[in-house]
């Protein structure tokens, strides 16, 4: 799995999700409370019917925001875009549809085939990975393979605001099953205000990161920062859409 500050994100997983599928193992409490938060950000009715969504990925230690990357989804074909630089300073594109892997990329602005597209492709398709989940976990807490188990009340000592503990671990799902989560909604306002981890094979403690920065768009609420001490993830310049782009998934 990608990892952005130590942190490894499951495979983003279907948006299809029969009830039987993620429900089984999990705890009713947890699934009730699950889907309080989805209602939070706007509801199952309203999420299904996103179309286009577009979204930046930067990290910042202190005051140093490193060269994030760029992404464009097409929920209902599976078509999504990711532009960045890679190590060498060269900037690229790829794009590819989730459903079949099937990929195209372009290196400054350069098609490439064999070897060098098949090594775009592991890089960019990781990020997808790592970035989306970052920015949409809490959209997926009932896909397919997730296990969801009430873990208690945890009450803030320095806010006083009142927690419900989702555990949420995996079965066999992406690509680091043992990894698992701890996510606190807000019981006033369903919202996910932070998660804990604790990757497969790292030793305790969890590592906590906020959710913050919630912001509305057409209806529904996405997170624009994660914060942990000095560090910063950003997920930001999000842009809910009815339609592509011209060529947004053809060239770069």
């Amino acid at each position: 799995m990608r990892r952005a500050f130590g942190v490894a994100c499951i495979l983003l997983l279907a948006l299809a999700r029969p009830a039987s599928a993620e429900t089984a193992a999990s705890d009713p409490k947890a699934v009730e409370i699950a889907d309080q938060v989805m209602k939070a950000l706007g509801g199952k009715p309203k999420w299904d019917s996103l179309h286009y969504l577009r979204w930046s990925f930067e990290v910042a230690v202190g005051d140093t925001v490193r060269p994030g990357r760029r992404h464009a989804w097409d929920k209902y074909t599976g078509w999504q875009r990711v532009d960045g630089t890679n190590r060498a300073g060269q900037l690229f594109t790829y794009v590819e549809n989730l459903n079949d892997s099937t990929g195209m990329g372009w290196v400054n602005g350069n098609a490439i085939e064999g070897d060098s597209l098949k090594k775009l492709m592991r890089s960019a398709h990781g990020a997808w990975i790592n970035d989306s989940y970052w920015f949409l976990m809490p959209y997926k807490l009932r896909d397919p393979g997730v296990t969801l188990k009430y873990d208690g009340e945890v009450k803030d000592s320095v806010t006083a605001v009142v927690y419900d503990r989702l555990a949420l671990s995996f079965e066999n799902v992406g690509m680091t099953p043992g990894d698992h989560y701890w996510v606190y909604v807000n019981r006033a306002n369903h919202r996910v205000e932070k998660w804990e981890h604790l990757l497969q094979g790292a030793q305790p403690p969890p590592v906590p990161w906020t959710w913050e920065g919630w912001e509305e768009h057409d209806g529904l609420w996405f997170p624009t920062a994660h914060k942990n001490g000095n560090r910063t993830i950003y997920t930001r310049a999000v842009e809910v859409a009815s339609e592509a782009k011209p060529k947004e998934f053809s060239a770069p």
